[in-house]
Formats: structure tokens, sequence, C-alpha cells
């Protein structure tokens, strides 16, 4: 498979290791800094003498167009995803965003709508779907273990520094990249809202800019969600840790058992209990990962290929980044007003908080 890579910052190494270990021709790459280039596949697994041969473009336009890749991933600053995606769909070609998938939920739709149009493949890049104990609790919730859901929650204790958010200046900004809650803790939330039934309904959130005042955004939040099956969910994000990313754990309670994820990004299992099977050992599975990014980039890497071999949707689709993003925003629009939010959520933008901080 003919696969380009438009954006080489943080995450970009994961995404080409992904492509190499899948298989995939590495057509080309985009970056607007050449030094970019470089160090993302001196960051890889990528062989220097294969890297010398892809072709490098500063404008990702003129390289779709070009070179007409099957696949694209976007790895860009979060506020230039949508722009990208928008082009790539429009354009016929099979897509991966990294999250957000948007900034806006006009954008986020209109992304749906694109997709639903061309019929191209579009998944949301929220590879932590495919962490195996995170397979191991979907596993059990579709089998019905769990039995009727009581509650589930979500901790992202991570920490980021003033090195970190001087990486580049797009971080931190409600217009480019938002605060903890859309940049890192996304996952969570996206792992959250597909185990507790998809169908949110009520939002209440309180945001903070504790210790990051040299950012616009939020660096600790926390909500309560509530589903339309009657599932009730807490999320807990924050980068106030000091000095190392903690963990993220993720917790779903049912009538007939539990289930604990931990780790720094839901890689292990920490508890297991159902009562059909009371002896049944899973309690410290552990996966080794490399970093928070986790080991699924891969696996959703080879699922949107089978998608477009079979011609049926990804395993993460663009509805379920859009999913994502709806509950960051309201999470969002919930502490700036001081009030309950109600989904469906309408035209919200990150860019509505700007100032919020500072007022």
């Amino acid at each position: 498979m003919k696969y380009a890579l438009i954006g080489c910052g943080r995450v970009s190494p994961s995404h080409v290791n992904a492509a190499v270990n899948n298989g995939f021709e590495i057509a080309a790459v985009c970056d607007i800094r050449d030094g970019n280039i470089d160090e993302m596949f001196a960051r890889s697994v990528m062989p220097a003498e294969e890297a010398a041969k892809v072709r490098r473009f500063v404008d990702y336009r003129e390289m779709v167009r070009e070179v007409r890749p099957e696949l694209v991933s976007i790895a860009l600053p979060s506020g230039l995803h949508a722009e990208a995606a928008l082009f790539v769909i429009n354009e016929g070609v099979n897509v991966i965003i990294e999250k957000p998938i948007a900034m806006s939920m006009a954008d986020a739709d209109a992304i749906v709508e694109a997709a639903d149009r061309t019929g191209v493949v579009v998944s949301a890049c929220h590879q932590n779907r495919f962490n195996k104990a995170v397979q191991e609790m979907r596993t059990a919730l579709e089998k019905g273990r769990f039995g009727r859901l009581s509650h589930g929650a979500v901790t992202v204790r991570w920490s980021r520094d003033r090195s970190y958010y001087e990486q580049a200046d797009w971080r931190g900004k409600w217009a480019s990249d938002g605060g903890a809650l859309m940049n890192q803790c996304i996952h969570g939330i996206d792992l959250l809202r597909w185990m507790c039934g998809d169908e949110l309904v009520r939002v209440c959130g309180a945001t903070r800019r504790a210790f990051h005042d040299y950012i616009q955004a939020e660096d600790a939040g926390l909500a309560v969600l509530e589903f339309a099956n009657g599932t009730i969910a807490t999320v807990e994000g924050t980068v106030n840790v000091a000095q190392v990313d903690l963990e993220e754990h993720l917790s779903l309670f049912g009538e007939k058992g539990f289930v604990k994820l931990g780790g720094v990004s839901a890689n292990d299992i920490d508890s297991w209990h159902f009562t059909d099977a009371p002896e049944e050992a899973k309690d410290g599975f552990h996966e080794i990962t490399r970093n928070v990014y986790g080991n699924g980039h891969a696996s959703l890497f080879k699922d949107v290929a089978g998608a477009i071999a079979e011609g049926r949707a990804p395993y993460v689709d663009a509805r379920a980044g859009r999913r994502a993003l709806e509950t960051v925003l309201a999470i969002y629009q919930s502490s700036f007003t001081g009030q309950p939010v109600t989904l469906p959520l309408g035209d919200v933008s990150s860019k509505d908080f700007e100032g919020f901080f500072d007022r």
C-alpha cells in the first residue's frame, strides 16, 4: 500500500513505524521544516538508506496530487487537522487523522459528511482502543459479562512542563491545541465514552489553569458524564503531576463484574472480577510500552488497510473521533458557563474559550 505522511512532529515516528511494520510503501512525507523530517526518521525504525529514498514535500496538497497515495496519515498540529483531512478526503484518498480530528464541531461534522459522501476510509487515530488490556475489557463488555452498567471512570495523570510547551508555539493555545483534556486526555475520554455506551446526554465539567500560566488552556479538568443508558462516569485529566507520567486508569463497574485498567496508558489490567468466573485470573497483565502512545498504532494502521481492501468501515471511524471531540468541548462549555451541558452539542469550537482563564 502506497502511504504518505503529513506532519513530522512529536508523534510522527509512531505513524511511520506503524506503516513500516505493516509493510506499506513509504512514498512521501511532508513538513514545512526539513529538520523535522530528519529527526522523525532518526527516531523511527526505518533504515536510513530507505528513509533517504522517500520523497519530501513542504506542501501536502502538492504531495497528494503528485504522489497519489492510497493512504495518508495526518500528524500536523491539532488546529490544522480538519483542513488537511478535508482536502485529502475530497481528493478521494483514505486517511488516518491524529487526535483530535478537529477543533470544532462544524469541522468534525464536515469530515464525517465528506467521508460518507466520498466513500473513502476515514479513521480517527485513537490507537489505545487496540491495547491488549482494553480489548480484554471490550470483549467482556460485548459478551454481556458486566451485566447492567453502574458507572465508569478515567483518570489521566501525566506531566508536561514549560519545556514541552516551548517545543512548539501551537501547544496550549485554544485555537491550535486546547489543554490537557483535548491533547493528553482525549484518548482516555474516547475509551470511557466507547465503553459506557457512546450516547452521551449530559456533561458537567470544571477546568483550571493551576500551574501553567504561560499557556492559554487548562492544565487540569474534571467532569461527570451521564449516558442515555443510565450509566454515569467521571473524568479526571491533568498534566500537573510533578516530573513523571504517573498513570492512565480506566475503570468499569457492572452488576456482574468490574475491571480496572492501569499503567501509563491503560495498558495493564490492575483488577479483574466477574461473578460468572470468580477464579478467572487476569489481574497483573502488563503490556510493555516504549512511551505513553502505547503500541496500538500498528494495529490501527493494519485495520485501516483491511478496511480499504475489504470495503468496510474502520474499527475507529470518523464518528468515533467526533464523539471524543464533542465530549471534550462539552466539558469546556460546562466549565465556561458554570452550567451542565445537554448533548448533542451545537456548533462549539475550542476558539470559543479564548481568554477564559484571563477574565
